[in-house]
């Protein structure tokens, strides 16, 4: 049985405690009297929450965040590919600019002291509280850059804040760095499942390290180039602690076709070694079901640039295959690997959950439809028509597959790869997945080179493999998105996303069974009333086949033959500009801050 995790209790608690103690509004005071800070902050209990009350994580969303990248796709409306598709302007881009988490943070560092604890104790909640303004900071550096630096409840009274210039992100880094250092030097190491820990302020910090670091050496437009090896030196550092005195192992029972998808689909990661915290839900107290939409018969749906990115099982490159850009569904997962069966439903998968497939459950014939890639996502959706069993699954939002990812990502961007530091990091996951051991000076894919041409390491070859691992390991994990934003490679999600390609019209075997599933007829023919059967006695499925504007269920390449098409034109990613957002037109000039300067380009 699941045993109680105490943790979310205190969450849901504070959350109905705490929920009116919080205003958007950048120009309002934090309403101290709601929770009557004078006689609130008065011992551990009290302290822990409001730290609770801190928690910001991610949860089944993960699975999802991919979208509009090179990796998946969307019919419905993402910030980027709206962007990209318009004229945005201060004026259209309205949202990220709420202060609450960091009002809220600097709440309770304003007033955890209070408590009558030794020193040690209001440490540890310090390291807390600068832990989730650091967070908090790392999102506005993300989409702004430059941004106000505030380290205090801010009144109405605190014009030089109201009415301050953004802080250079320099600036804002050297503090986020700041609170970070203290968090990772007091927060303590164990705590209650789904609380924060030393080990995990460790591993958001070694992420973030990487990131900017990274951000910093392809971002000329900032000019910080200088400072990146610093960063970088300090993410591979912090890695290794983490690697070599942290309490985690990879999860790897000897199956290779299992124990990696077991890790998106597990009611108990509170016992994995691999997991370094997790979203944890117990069914009827707190769900957790990922939804349908995962799937990809709803809005979201992965492609065919991320499935051909998978190695082939003997560690070869799919795309050293000859005519390998026309291979049809059941040749592409021939041989492949073991992570792409538990990624991606593969020919001869069974279908449980069927809620939204009308044929129902069994072995499962991909469904096609206009603007949908064809491919569906397994990783994340819970095949189980058991609610309370869907309702129990855990989310992994930090594990020690990342860190061995930070670490050798690091290692080689500054020149230093070893051996000895792939074998104690990617290496670990290519064995989980039984594929043969990278090596030093590996031959060049030349896809992949093209896909990143600025890349300056002396050790290109093992940084394009090391991002391609990073890509299969952590796919459909929310991380696509900023990756491709720090190797300044923005220009990737302007490729039109691709589906399953197809040869002719005609008849078609899906699932694997050697028997014709679908039939694609031409745009000039009707779907029969009287459907053809196939020799199993089942109906086919039809589909009409054409190009962008005509009206049909499935749009191919070609009248007669190729790729599914998922939209007719991804839009334009300008450079640097769509790196970064602007602030809201509300929030600068005469309507608000007339200090507030756009940057980059933005109006």
């Amino acid at each position: 049985m699941k045993r109680k995790r105490f943790a979310n209790y205190f969450i849901i608690i504070a959350i109905i405690v705490l929920s009116s103690a919080c205003n958007d509004a950048f120009l309002e005071k934090f309403p101290e009297t709601d929770i009557g800070a004078g006689s609130f902050f008065n011992n551990e209990g009290d302290l822990n929450m409001a730290i609770y009350k801190l928690y910001d994580f991610p949860s089944t969303g993960i699975y999802t965040a991919d979208a509009a990248t090179d990796n998946a796709w969307t019919t419905g409306n993402t910030e980027l590919k709206t962007m990209m598709i318009s004229s945005p302007t201060s004026a259209t881009l309205t949202s990220g600019w709420t202060w609450e988490q960091v009002r809220n943070c600097n709440f309770f560092l304003q007033h955890f002291r209070q408590a009558k604890l030794s020193e040690d104790r209001l440490k540890h909640f310090e390291g807390l509280g600068r832990f989730f303004r650091a967070r908090a900071y790392v999102v506005k550096v993300k989409r702004y850059s430059d941004v106000p630096w505030v380290d205090r409840v801010v009144t109405p009274e605190d014009k030089d804040i109201l009415f301050a210039r953004r802080d250079t992100r320099d600036m804002v880094v050297g503090k986020i760095l700041e609170d970070y250092e203290f968090a990772i030097n007091n927060i303590d190491e164990s705590a209650a499942e789904g609380s924060v820990t030393r080990w995990l302020a460790k591993a958001d910090f070694a992420r973030f390290l990487l990131y900017e670091g990274t951000f910093r050496k392809y971002h000329p437009e900032l000019n910080l180039a200088g400072s990146a090896k610093d960063l970088l030196a300090r993410a591979a550092k912090l890695a290794l602690d983490i690697i070599e005195k942290g309490p985690f192992t990879i999860h790897n029972t000897g199956k290779p076709m299992e124990d990696y998808g077991s890790l998106f689909a597990n009611p108990n990661l509170g016992v994995n070694k691999e997991v370094i915290f997790a979203r944890y839900y117990q069914a009827n107290l707190l769900n957790g079901d990922s939804g349908e939409g995962v799937f990809g018969n709803y809005e979201y749906n992965p492609v065919k640039d991320m499935l051909q990115s998978y190695l082939m099982k003997d560690g070869t490159y799919y795309s050293n295959q000859q005519d390998y850009q026309t291979f049809e569904f059941l040749k592409e997962f021939e041989n492949r690997d073991p992570r792409l069966y538990q990624t991606y439903a593969y020919p001869g998968w069974v279908l449980v959950r069927s809620g939204t497939y009308s044929r129902g459950a069994g072995i499962y014939v991909q469904q096609l439809a206009n603007n949908f890639s064809g491919y569906h996502q397994i990783k994340g959706f819970y095949n189980s028509t058991n609610q309370d069993e869907r309702n129990n699954m855990d989310v992994p939002l930090y594990r020690l597959a990342e860190i061995l990812l930070i670490y050798a990502e690091a290692r080689a961007e500054l020149g230093q790869l070893t051996q000895s530091d792939l074998d104690i990091s990617i290496n670990k996951l290519r064995k989980r997945a039984g594929l043969p051991d990278l090596t030093l000076n590996p031959p060049v894919d030349r896809i992949q080179a093209a896909k990143f041409p600025n890349i300056t390491s002396p050790q290109r070859a093992e940084i394009l493999e090391i991002r391609r691992e990073r890509r299969v390991e952590l796919a459909f994990e929310g991380f696509r998105h900023d990756d491709l934003m720090r190797w300044e490679v923005g220009k990737l999600v302007e490729k039109e996303p691709q589906g399953i390609y197809f040869s002719r019209l005609g008849k078609h075997d899906l699932n694997g069974d050697g028997v014709p599933d679908i039939i694609l007829l031409p745009a000039s023919e009707s779907i029969p009333s009287k459907q053809e059967k196939n020799s199993l006695g089942i109906p086919f499925i039809y589909y009409r086949v054409g190009t962008f504007g005509q009206d049909v269920s499935l749009f191919l390449s070609s009248a007669t033959s190729g790729n599914i098409q998922v939209v007719q034109d991804a839009g334009i990613f300008t450079v640097p500009k769509y790196y970064y957002r602007p602030i809201p037109r509300t929030q600068t000039g005469d309507d608000l801050n007339p200090n507030l300067k756009q940057i980059f380009g933005w109006e």
